[in-house]
């Protein structure tokens, strides 16, 4: 059996398209660079991370741009000859007021189109398609010609935000959008009404769209219509996956889906979903990406197994098991596990070859900064894990640090850090930012620690995080304090704050004197315990 989440960790609103006996799924990366994850598979169950086609700056400059923006949704299609990939880049997502629903709620949501020949090439440079909402997806007419759909925002006084699901025709030839803008789709009572994908089968273009929000009630809403621009009619059940109505579902969120046919013509659906901390009811996780096998029956689709619900256990060989990685930098590539923030200039914040068979971080921007900060992490994909790396830095004052971060966004992290100062000297000591407690952020005592090479290390287990150090060959010296790791998710938030992405480890190093002091690390570890909920989660 394949066991779901497929994609964990922060892997969210997929995209799937089979190409042959070949399957790809992309995923939002938000703030972080490059954008969009595409995996592979050859038979649902096992998948391999091998292309984030936006990879330079003509593609995208995230730059600025505030926490849980950047790519949004990205909609991967193959038309028989080339790749086709649209993505939303996000620029602004706040209120013009601190008011209630009178206030005008703007936002500059910019939709592209990139293409490629494979799906591992130089993807082309972005064509601007619109700006008029998120979520944009391509749908590719059995007749050849293209059409743009995505959810359109109102920011007027007093209307639905989410205005319905908004179809317009694109000409390759002019490589822009022609027509007239059409609403095919209002939505339902549920409302948030987002993530369209279109389809054509049997005379029928059915129409799936994700509803209820992201959280915890997320839906996938059907339609169908004999028509292109409807009307369209509604599912007999209306929402034909979620796990709303069911908090003892291992997989919550259960939303965002789209639809792929095996060879052999069987439908299987990729959709997002979340896992909660056991008793604490937070998604470390993010949301992730599972499956689900579907059937056909009186022209509509349903779940196999409990009508509507996701599975925890699908058909199929077994899966992902569980991870150990040792990256030792030899190589003048990045690994491809990990990424940055925002930047299109990865030569400001690192280099893999200034020091031969280290990862050289150069000190800039404060950790959390919207534009260029030296900080390069992987997803934390397991409730329990353990990471580790060896860190020479040599700091001469409390300006400049560098060390191992658990991080989310700007708001929530804990960092366990090298720096320096008059009193204690050379010295590690955590910091963390704490998004629900009256103190914005927390220190511990500093350590004082012998100059030369440090070994830095995270032990994570579900809600509780523990840091460590030593010099090489010598005993793991534990802090005192236990941190509270359930932060790092989207639940933990201010209210009316965007938060959609998941936590990550990694190392970071800053200079705020602004010298630019570099820190080197030699190698980076990161090892699974568990990658499962525990039995008892399953209810």
């Amino acid at each position: 059996m394949t066991r779901n989440p497929i994609l964990p960790g922060f892997n969210p609103d997929p995209s799937i398209a089979r190409v042959g006996d070949d399957y790809y799924i992309a995923t939002s990366t938000f703030e972080w660079f490059p954008g969009v994850q595409i995996h592979h598979s050859r038979d649902l169950a096992n998948w391999a991370l091998i292309a984030r086609p936006l990879n330079r700056a003509s593609q995208l400059d995230m730059r600025g741009d505030p926490d849980s923006c950047g790519v949004w949704a990205p909609c991967l299609s193959h038309d028989g000859e080339r790749f086709h990939l649209i993505y939303t880049d996000v620029k602004r997502y706040g209120r013009t007021t601190t008011g209630g629903a009178s206030g005008a709620s703007l936002r500059d949501f910019h939709n592209y189109l990139v293409s490629c020949d494979t799906i591992d090439g130089d993807w082309s440079d972005p064509i601007h398609l619109n700006s008029s909402g998120f979520d944009p997806s391509l749908f590719h007419d059995e007749d050849g010609r293209k059409y743009l759909l995505n959810m359109l925002w109102d920011h007027r006084p007093g209307r639905n935000r989410f205005a319905g699901i908004v179809l317009q025709e694109y000409s390759p030839e002019e490589q822009r959008l022609i027509g007239e803008r059409v609403n095919i789709f209002p939505g339902t009572p549920l409302g948030l009404t987002e993530a369209p994908h279109l389809y054509r089968r049997d005379g029928w273009y059915y129409l799936l769209t994700a509803e209820g929000g992201t959280g915890w009630n997320h839906a996938v809403t059907m339609a169908r219509s004999r028509s292109l621009t409807g009307p369209y009619e509604l599912h007999p059940d209306t929402y034909i996956l979620s796990s709303r109505t069911r908090p003892d579902a291992p997989l919550q969120r259960a939303g965002h889906a789209d639809l792929v046919e095996t060879p052999e013509g069987e439908p299987w659906l990729v959709y997002l979903c979340g896992r909660p901390l056991p008793n604490r009811g937070r998604c470390v996780l993010g949301r992730e990406t599972a499956i689900q096998p579907m059937r056909w029956e009186d022209g509509w689709l349903y779940t196999t197994g409990e009508r509507g619900m996701p599975m925890l256990e699908v058909p199929g060989p077994e899966g992902r098991a569980p991870v150990h990685s040792r990256d030792e930098f030899d190589d003048p590539a990045l690994p491809i596990d990990f990424q940055w923030l925002r930047t299109p200039e990865p030569e400001a914040i690192f280099s893999l070859t200034a020091r031969r068979g280290h990862l050289r971080l150069y000190g800039r921007e404060t950790i959390g900064s919207l534009f260029t900060q030296a900080l390069v992490a992987r997803r934390q994909q397991a409730f329990c894990y353990s990471a580790s790396c060896a860190l020479d830095f040599d700091p001469r004052h409390f300006q400049q640090v560098a060390g191992l971060v658990s991080y989310y966004n700007a708001a929530k992290f804990h960092y366990l850090h090298v720096s320096h100062d008059e009193e204690t000297g050379r010295h590690i000591r955590v910091m963390s930012a704490l998004p629900d407690s009256p103190q914005a952020d927390a220190f511990t005592a500093p350590i004082a620690i012998p100059e030369g090479v440090v070994e830095l290390r995270a032990e994570v287990d579900y809600e509780r995080l523990r840091f460590a150090w030593r010099v090489p060959g010598g005993d793991w010296q534990w802090l005192a304090e236990q941190f509270d790791a359930s932060i790092l998710s989207d639940e933990a938030s201010a209210p009316g704050l965007p938060n959609f992405t998941g936590a990550f480890i990694g190392m970071a190093c800053q200079d705020l004197s602004g010298a630019g002091l570099h820190a080197d690390f030699d190698w980076f570890d990161y090892r699974e315990r568990d990658f499962s909920p525990r039995a008892s989660d399953a209810g």
